[in-house]
Order: structure tokens, then C-alpha cells, then sequence
């Protein structure tokens, strides 16, 4: 068990894109919501409201399948510029409050505190002023560590606090579902499950090497979680040279206007990484990755043209017209070129 003297909380904002918009338009907080792409053109749910999820509506789904399953599902496309402002606003507010920060995502970030501060006191005063200030709810975990402060962040949403404390981890982490763990996925988890394992109890009847030998690398995480130790600090800088994502469709893509039909929503998921870097548009030269159904794949980058929709737009078109093939991946992202990114066409 992980008893070191930490305090760490995990701040998550509550179905956040869809927050803005309930905010900002009143009238939507009484029905189910989305904020996704078009359902004509394979757009996909970015979020929703706890409403929508009622009728299993979730993140990452075909906003075809949302419709069908909620026909009164309300769908508005996202606004990255109302999103972003409204993160900076909640992102100051825990910043004022934090011995060291990390943001993780455009709507959730750890704080770790001095030991003896109220950790309670404090996420009450972030969720207040979020409230105040911002005008959409935050939850709050409290745990001697990053992987237990998630967890607890997440058990009494929308809205809630939950704290785990160093004398409580034992007996919490034995009762504790196994999927629960971060980076137990659906397939690891079916395994798990197949071997007999639900519980984290049940992982730690078991050695780090029959785990290790079993599940490869992940069997020590899994070893070390099941006990509720987690060691990883709060990093206030993560150094990186890109930011990119990318999309593989269930069902090849036949044409470049079928292709672009997906930007919209490659560039939603995209400004959302972008916003966690601090990097300014300038600064950044825009590449996009085509893979075709073959499996070959082409990229394309350009220094001269923005790091925009429209610069995007041009590069997925250029991109199409090396291969006349059905395309099964896209990916866009921007390689952050400094205060001067005018160094010369790469492609």
C-alpha cells in the first residue's frame, strides 16, 4: 500500500463541451444533448450531456447511432474558441490553489497539495468558484496519488466529491473493479475476466511475476495498482514536438469529398490536444496522414500554409491525389516549429 504523505486531487469538469453549451443556451439543460459531427457524414459524439446518456449515448459513437438510439437526441456542432476560453477561466481558478500542476486534457488537471492543507476545503473552494465563475460543475477526487484520485473524481458524478484517504486505500482498492484501473481497455479486460479476475483483491492473490509473465508489462502495473500504489509525480511541463490525431474508419473511405467530410471532426478532437500545449497558432506547421486500404500511407506537410481547417483541407486534397485508392486512416496534428515556422516547404 502507498502511504507516502501526498495529497493529490484530480479535478474533472462534468460533460464539459456539453456544459458550455447548456450554459449558454438554458433552454437545453432539460433535454438530451450532444456535441458532435454530422450524422450524414460519419460524424462522430465528441461528448454529452447525462441526460442523452440515459439512453446510451457516449463519447466516440457514430452520431448515426446516437439518433437512433435518442431520436430527440438535440446535436450541435462544437466551438473550440468558447471551449478554450472557458478552460483557461477553470484551469487559473485550480492553478491559484496548486503546490505543483499538471493539466491533463482541455477539461481536467491533478494538484497536488502541501501536506496538512484541507484537502476538502479546497476542492470545495474550485468547485464553488468554477460554479461562480465559469458557470458548469466540476468533480473532485482526493487520494494520496494520481491513479486513485481519478478514481475517486469519477465515483459521484456529475457534480461530486469523493476523497480517499491513506488509511482507507486497502480496503478501497480491494473492493475496487479491475476495469476501473486506467489502461484496462475492453480487450484486457475481457482476459482478466476469462482468467477469473474481476476484483482488484483478486490481482493481489497473485505475484508481480505470475502477473508479469502473464500480462507482459502491464502485469506490474497491474500488480502495483491492484495495491493502490502509484508512484508517477505531478509533472508541470510535458515537452513535446507534435500533437496530432487520427481517425481508422470501420468502412473505407471511397473519394477525397467523403475524406473531407471527416475533417470537422478530426479538427474538433485535434484543437482539443492543441489547447493543453499552449502553443499559438503561428507557431505550429501543419502535416495530415493518409492510409489507404492496401495499408500503404502517404503524408503530407507544408510550412507555408496555416495550421487551420482550410490548411488541413489543402493537405488531405494533395494527399488524395498521389494514390486513387479507398483511404481507411486519416490523421491531422502540427509539428510546433517555435516563433518561426517559415522554414521552407518539407513535402
Amino acid at each position: 500500500m502507498d502511504t507516502s504523505p501526498r495529497q493529490v486531487l484530480h479535478i474533472d469538469c462534468d460533460c464539459f463541451f456539453a456544459a458550455i453549451e447548456m450554459r449558454d443556451q438554458p433552454a437545453l439543460r432539460q433535454l438530451p444533448l450532444a456535441v458532435g459531427g454530422d450524422p450524414s457524414g460519419r460524424g462522430v459524439i465528441s461528448t454529452c450531456n447525462y441526460i442523452a446518456r440515459r439512453y446510451g449515448v457516449r463519447s466516440a459513437m457514430a452520431s448515426g447511432l446516437a439518433l437512433r438510439l435518442c431520436p430527440d437526441l438535440v446535436l450541435v456542432k462544437g466551438d473550440m474558441v468558447r471551449y478554450q476560453q472557458a478552460s483557461r477561466q477553470i484551469m487559473a481558478i485550480m492553478r491559484q490553489y496548486a503546490r505543483v500542476f499538471e493539466q491533463v486534457s482541455i477539461d481536467e488537471a491533478y494538484l497536488e497539495l502541501p501536506v496538512g492543507e484541507n484537502a476538502l476545503a479546497v476542492a470545495q473552494a474550485i468547485r464553488q468558484e468554477v460554479a461562480h465563475q465559469v458557470g458548469v460543475t466540476v468533480s473532485a477526487g482526493i487520494a494520496p496519488n494520481k491513479y486513485l484520485a481519478k478514481i475517486a473524481s469519477d465515483i459521484n458524478k456529475p457534480n461530486g466529491l469523493r476523497q480517499i484517504p491513506a488509511d482507507e486505500v486497502a480496503a478501497f482498492v480491494r473492493q475496487l473493479e479491475i476495469r476501473k484501473i486506467p489502461g484496462v481497455g475492453p480487450k484486457l479486460g475481457e482476459r482478466l475476466a476469462a482468467d477469473g479476475l474481476h476484483l482488484c483483491a483478486d490481482l493481489q492473490a497473485l505475484s508481480m511475476g505470475h502477473l508479469i509473465h502473464r500480462y507482459g508489462r502491464m502485469g506490474a502495473i497491474l500488480y502495483e495498482r491492484c495495491h493502490g500504489i502509484d508512484h508517477r509525480p505531478l509533472r508541470e511541463v510535458r515537452e513535446r514536438k507534435t500533437v496530432s490525431v487520427e481517425r481508422t474508419f470501420q468502412s473505407d473511405l471511397d473519394s477525397e469529398a467523403e475524406c473531407l467530410l471527416q475533417l470537422p471532426d478530426l479538427w474538433l478532437r485535434w484543437q482539443q490536444r492543441v489547447v493543453n500545449t499552449g502553443w499559438r497558432a503561428e507557431e505550429l506547421a501543419p502535416f495530415v496522414k493518409v492510409k489507404f486500404a492496401d495499408f500503404t500511407q502517404t503524408t503530407m506537410a507544408d510550412n507555408d500554409i496555416p495550421a487551420d481547417l482550410n490548411g488541413f483541407t489543402r493537405l488531405i486534397s494533395s494527399a488524395m491525389r498521389r494514390q486513387d485508392k479507398k483511404v481507411r486512416l486519416l490523421g491531422i496534428g502540427a509539428r510546433h516549429c517555435g516563433s518561426d515556422p517559415a522554414q521552407g516547404r518539407l513535402f
